[in-house]
């Protein structure tokens, strides 16, 4: 059994290297986990840490992938997506407000049979911060607009830690450019007649000036691609 966790990037010098020993540390147990990174074409250092890192730590199971110009987080991700060749897929954010010892507990309900999808909720990590209003509720209005729109019952729709059995994301046609890729997937598995399975997770928010880079224009983007994909693939 083997993990792929692809790691879009983009202008994340502060956080890389910390985030890239988390991943590399972390016991997932017998499952063997490939890593891929795909730098977005960024400005600042962070393409120049990660290969230093890759040359360190000499691991057969690190790569890299780099786009000659910015796309976006969704492009990074499908283009992570080309090169996985692990069982399971989970989604890693490069900053450091998602723990990669989430892991386990992400991957487990998959490789028991219960589920093919898992979704880490921040609303049901009971400790988690609520560093913006507007980010915090906004996921909430995103959750329940997708709940309505597609009859689910989930939490945390927004949420960076995805995890999918790979054979899911190889039947979803996926066109997304930017941080639409959440709504995106999200609207396609639930048509596609999947059941998303959530556990909690936990959350360390980074504010503007640490670099968080999502913002309210992207709420408006997602409400958009959640509403355009109930009626049309």
């Amino acid at each position: 059994m083997k993990l792929s966790i692809i790691i879009p990037c983009y202008n994340e010098e502060k956080t890389i290297n910390i985030l890239l020993d988390e991943v590399l540390k972390v016991d997932i147990g017998v499952v063997e986990k490939e890593i891929i990174i795909v730098d977005d074409s960024s400005t600042d250092k962070t393409l120049k840490l990660i290969e230093n890192k890759i040359k360190k730590k000499k691991n057969k199971n690190i790569f890299l992938l780099k786009n000659k110009k910015n796309h976006g987080k969704g492009y990074a991700i499908r283009k992570g997506l080309k090169k996985v060749t692990g069982d399971i897929i989970i989604i890693q954010d490069a900053d450091l407000e998602y723990n990669p010892k989430d892991y386990k507990k992400l991957i487990k309900p998959i490789i028991s049979g219960e589920t093919k999808i898992v979704y880490g909720s921040r609303r049901l990590g009971k400790n988690n911060k609520r560093l913006y209003f507007l980010n915090w509720y906004g996921a909430i209005v995103l959750t329940f607009i997708t709940n309505i729109l597609y009859n689910a019952k989930i939490t945390d729709e927004p949420t960076c830690y995805k995890t999918f059995k790979r054979e899911v994301l190889d039947n979803i046609n996926l066109k997304c450019e930017g941080f639409e890729f959440c709504p995106e997937i999200t609207a396609k598995i639930i048509k596609k007649g999947y059941n998303i399975k959530e556990v909690p997770i936990s959350y360390n928010p980074r504010t503007f000036k640490q670099g968080k880079k999502i913002n309210w224009k992207d709420g408006f983007q997602a409400v958009w691609t959640l509403i355009k994909y109930r009626f049309v693939d």
